[in-house]
């Protein structure tokens, strides 16, 4: 478990460590409230040394939708039902439309992470 405290992220290769743990654990079907509390802690460190070490765009929060839908496998389908229909989720990933507050809600507790990767900040 020591592995997997939350701490200050310095090197690529931390990143990626905290990034395969995070992926690990949401590929689960069940969390445990402490496995769950811990995942969320665990993205904050990710954030900030990404926002940190790599240039940021708008596009961010849909990258990161991305990357979790891709991590757990799932399609567009598989979401439309959260974000309203498919010509939304499309807007939404294309930048063309923002992420209600309540759609990435919805998204982090799909996820089990925090609402605010979702949202430009």
């Amino acid at each position: 478990m020591s592995q997997h405290q939350p701490r200050i992220i310095k090197t690529e290769e931390d990143n990626e460590k905290f990034l395969e743990t995070v992926e690990e654990r949401l590929s689960r079907s069940h969390l445990t409230a402490e496995e769950d509390a811990l995942l969320e802690l665990l993205v904050k460190p990710i954030e900030d040394f990404e926002d940190k070490h790599y240039q940021l765009n708008a596009s961010i929060p849909y990258s990161r939708l991305l990357h979790l839908m891709e991590a757990r496998g799932l399609k567009q389908a598989d979401l439309v039902e959260i974000l309203g229909s498919s010509e939304m989720f499309t807007k939404i990933i294309n930048g063309e439309l923002k992420m209600t507050k309540e759609q990435a809600e919805t998204l982090g507790n799909f996820f089990h992470v925090d609402a605010s990767l979702f949202i430009l900040g």
